[in-house]
């Protein structure tokens, strides 16, 4: 029975607090310098809120992983100077950057959101890739 109740229990909290996070990069040729090992990247976030009470994104944390195994961490308060504040079936979208050094990377993280109940949680960035276009000659 308590082993139900706990399954129930956490059932509850992950409707409760559910944010969706979805990432779309772009390369960005014209900031960009092969020849000096810079490739810069946009990529635009989108966070929903799925669950069930409103959460505040507090902070970020990211991890930037070239492909020479180089690992970037970037973390900070809220994102782009913000902490977005959403409601159920709300979203927020923005778009931030990255310089790396090798033409293909990986982008993963977490978001630290509080919920109007008080409760700390995280919300994971799923892992992205930047890549430059493949150009067939």
């Amino acid at each position: 029975m308590k082993l139900c109740l706990e399954l129930l229990y956490h059932l509850h909290m992950k409707e409760k607090n559910n944010i969706i996070v979805e990432a779309l990069p772009q390369y960005i040729e014209a900031q960009s310098s092969p020849k000096d090992e810079r490739y810069v990247f946009a990529y635009t976030i989108t966070i929903t809120n799925k669950g069930l009470i409103p959460a505040k994104l507090i902070s970020r944390e990211w991890l930037i992983t070239d492909s020479n195994g180089k690992i970037q961490e970037v973390s900070g308060k809220g994102v782009i100077g913000e902490q977005p504040y959403l409601k159920p079936g709300e979203s927020f979208k923005y778009t931030s950057g990255a310089m790396i050094e090798t033409p293909v990377a990986v982008m993963e993280g977490r978001y630290t959101m509080i919920s109007d109940s008080g409760e700390n949680f995280k919300a994971a960035i799923p892992k992205f890739t930047l890549s430059i276009p493949r150009t067939l000659h």
